[in-house]
């Protein structure tokens, strides 16, 4: 799908005025993305008030639910996981509304194999730069320690892990790139306007990880939106966002206090 396509299914839905369209996307982002960020951001106030240096303080990713009790564990594990997804299919609800679905934004399996090619590229592409910008703005004091994962040792921990990986990648790549794209574009939004309400959504909901947080997911999220508009899909964003989390979440499960590089509280 061409830059031409993505702009031109921007236009309203047949019957649904603007102020409904705007309606839903506050919904929408109020039940997500939205409150995510505002959690955040007072989650940020909180470590900048706190005693000492961000760098001496942790944003935890994946923590433990019933620490001991590794069933019950598992249980809050998958429903959290699975609870988080429901404005994604919200999001598909609505769409379907306009005859098409989640295949409007380009999140189906029609094109398997090049999303996957494109997704693993774009992944490590950003990978090692996002990695070497997080140590660095740790380093000057400009982000906390981030924890990828603090699970127990047990059965579940790296396939937890990836689900998790996977529904952050989902939720956050359909929501923000897909979905709030193209709704902007039917309330008559510009495509740069488009790009910053994306891109500063995104650095919003992890500035509890600090300032460098914020700034690296901005970046990424101006490259997501570009990369979305040339190919006018989400599955490659999503492949790409899927095995960035995985990486850091199992990655650090595997290396944590075995290397001197990887900063742990």
């Amino acid at each position: 799908m061409s830059e031409q396509r993505v702009v031109a299914d921007s236009l309203p839905p047949d019957g649904l005025p603007r102020r409904i369209l705007r309606s839903e996307t506050l919904i929408v982002l109020g039940l997500s993305l939205g409150a995510s960020a505002v959690s955040s951001f007072i989650s940020f106030v909180g470590a900048l008030t706190k005693s000492g240096g961000l760098k001496e303080q942790a944003a935890m990713l994946n923590g433990s639910f019933a620490p001991g009790r590794p069933w019950l564990d598992l249980a809050w594990q998958l429903f959290g996981i699975a609870t988080a997804l429901m404005p994604v299919l919200l999001v598909a609800h609505l769409l379907m509304r306009e005859g098409s679905g989640l295949r409007a934004i380009g999140f189906d399996r029609t094109r398997p194999w090049p999303d996957l090619g494109r997704g693993a590229l774009v992944a490590a592409v950003i990978g090692s730069a996002g990695l070497a910008f997080y140590l660095g703005a740790r380093a000057t004091g400009f982000n906390l320690t981030v924890v990828p994962e603090s699970l127990p040792e047990v059965w579940w921990k790296y396939p937890v892990l990836i689900l998790s990986a996977i529904q952050n990648s989902v939720l956050e790549e359909v929501i923000v790139v897909g979905y709030l794209l193209r709704r902007l574009g039917q309330l008559g939004w510009t495509p740069m306007a488009a790009l910053v309400a994306s891109s500063v959504l995104r650095g919003s909901y992890h500035l509890y990880q600090g300032v460098g947080g914020f700034v690296g997911n901005v970046v990424m999220g101006v490259v997501f939106v570009l990369l979305y508009r040339r190919w006018g899909r989400v599955g490659p964003l999503v492949v790409a966002h899927a095995l960035l989390d995985i990486v850091a979440f199992v990655g650090y499960g595997l290396l944590a206090g075995k290397v001197d590089w990887l900063p742990t509280i």
